[in-house]
């Protein structure tokens, strides 16, 4: 390895496995039109950052879907369920991979997340995995609704680069996202970019992180 100390990790299709096709599908399937052109995994509206920084409610973010879709009858269980359906879940053996990494290294989790995603992800980790979160994985797990502050800006990292006073160099950013690496690398971090069919386990024995 070249002098990995700190490992930093994104959530979706890095450790949790998300599918922006099925929640396409699901708005589709409600009578929204054009929903591609809403939300997507490079790009999507201000409702979605808003809400992804915590600065609109689900309830705000609910309104603002009825709002944008031109559809005033949606009941906020089918946009929950629409907006959830993306949510496939972790791999097995995901979390024991993260575990060896976390003896190894100072790992943590950035994650762009909402309120209503969050929820069903602890939902999840509680019924099919029998944890309270994701806290066990990680020296800290971070989310930008909770932080109100999201990728690809450069005050998120910042915030986890002084906060837990890791030097950029020996950081190493894993994300499914272009455009946050592109911002990570500008702050000196090395950066790994996950896309399928490639997996985290993959990347780790190339890399030879363990």
């Amino acid at each position: 390895m070249q002098n990995i100390e700190n490992i930093i990790f994104d959530y979706g299709n890095v450790i949790f496995m998300i599918d922006f096709a099925k929640a396409h599908k699901a708005f589709t399937d409600l009578g929204v039109k054009g929903v591609e052109k809403v939300f997507a995994h490079t790009e999507q509206t201000a409702l979605f950052d808003d809400f992804d920084m915590g600065k609109v409610s689900a309830a705000q973010f609910r309104d603002g879907i009825r709002e944008v879709t031109g559809k005033a009858d949606l009941t906020d269980q089918q946009i929950d369920n629409a907006w959830n359906s993306l949510l496939i879940g972790v791999p097995k053996g995901r979390h024991e991979l993260l575990l060896q990494l976390k003896d190894r290294y100072n790992t943590f989790l950035l994650s762009n997340n909402n309120e209503i995603h969050y929820q069903s992800i602890m939902e999840y980790l509680k019924k099919e995995h029998a944890l309270e979160d994701n806290s066990s994985f990680f020296i800290k797990d971070y989310y930008s609704h909770l932080l109100g502050m999201r990728k690809p800006n450069s005050n998120i990292f910042e915030f986890v680069l002084q906060t837990h006073q890791l030097e950029p160099e020996k950081t190493l950013f894993i994300d499914d996202s272009p455009q946050h690496l592109v911002t990570a690398k500008k702050l000196g971090i090395q950066t790994e970019l996950l896309t399928a069919p490639d997996t985290l386990e993959l990347l780790v024995q190339r890399r030879k992180l363990l």
